[in-house]
């Protein structure tokens, strides 16, 4: 519980903090002020309301989308490398976007995620096929390395796109991973989404647990795995496809943050699955307001802070449970 509170706070003061800093520093008693007196007259306020504001809650809803999705990953599959950037979910939804800007640009935003989810989908299903079709069946070193190879082939077919179709600058950016360009309109369409899901794993997160204990052991419980196993899958589904499309395809997220969550409360997920979302949304914010202070006034990819971060953390992982993965 006292995770959650202090992460809580974290994140209020984290998004003042996200609004006020950038290329013009605002002080946060004017944040306070744009928020409860607005004053469409003041420059000031402008900023604050259409372009900081929507870009912090997008901060703490993609940063808890991305931690939950790879704490659910992580406990149906028993991988601690799980997470839906590895498995190639991110790269999915990427390729499908960059198609939908090539072919359909005039796509609303929904249609977009719908395209994007389905990315994700199709992605998926390739890594859990080809893990499948080897000797011995599914296990985690086969599903990381097929989501490997499934990842750099759907990330070579969206550069291949953008190439072709002369998107490699409208592209570039958001295949870095980034928040700059979240607006108002984009948060209203994709709250619904990943609220619904994000209340949907909590609710998986018994579930989750039991599974986490192994499938044999899950099914002497009464768990009908076969059917937590896709509902779960959806939910991850939602949550990345989703995600990237509105921010890129950002990694690491879901690999590293709940294995903070499980270092503060254990192997609980009713606990590990809210920490996770609590930790996520502060970890993004700190990243996103990082990226603008490395350089001002302009902006380094927040998915860059992210590897270098998370590629360290992966080789740790690895080699720490090369014996339980292998």
């Amino acid at each position: 519980m006292m995770v959650l509170v202090v992460g809580v706070l974290a994140i209020v003061f984290g998004i003042a903090l996200s609004i006020s800093v950038g290329a013009a520093n605002i002080h946060l008693s004017t944040v306070w002020e744009a928020i409860v007196h607005y004053n469409s007259n003041q420059t000031e306020h402008a900023i604050i309301r259409d372009l900081r504001l929507p870009r912090a809650l997008a901060d703490v809803l993609v940063g808890a989308s991305f931690a939950v999705a790879g704490a659910i990953m992580q406990g149906m599959t028993r991988n601690p490398l799980a997470d839906a950037g590895l498995l190639g979910l991110n790269a999915g939804s990427a390729l499908m976007v960059a198609v939908c800007f090539a072919f359909l640009p005039g796509l609303s935003y929904n249609s977009l995620i719908l395209f994007s989810f389905l990315g994700a989908a199709v992605a998926a299903g390739l890594v859990y096929g080809i893990s499948s079709l080897a000797r011995g069946g599914l296990t985690p070193v086969r599903l990381v390395l097929a989501g490997a190879a499934v990842s750099a082939l759907l990330t070579a077919l969206s550069e291949g796109i953008a190439i072709h179709f002369q998107l490699s600058q409208e592209l570039a950016f958001w295949y870095a991973g980034g928040v700059a360009g979240v607006k108002w309109s984009q948060l209203k369409v994709m709250t619904p989404w990943l609220v619904i899901a994000l209340v949907g794993a909590l609710l998986l997160s018994r579930s989750i647990t039991l599974l986490s204990l192994g499938d044999e052991v899950a099914t002497g419980l009464g768990q009908k795995t076969v059917l937590v196993k896709m509902v779960g899958t959806i939910i991850v589904l939602l949550l990345a496809g989703v995600s990237v499309s509105a921010v890129g395809p950002i990694g690491f997220v879901g690999l590293v943050v709940p294995h903070f969550a499980r270092f503060f409360v254990g192997v609980d997920y009713r606990w590990i699955i809210p920490c996770s979302a609590v930790i996520g949304g502060g970890f993004m914010i700190i990243a996103d307001i990082g990226a603008r202070m490395i350089n001002p006034p302009y902006e380094t990819p927040i998915g860059v802070l992210f590897a270098l971060i998370g590629v360290p953390f992966f080789l740790y992982v690895s080699r720490k449970g090369r014996r339980e993965i292998s």
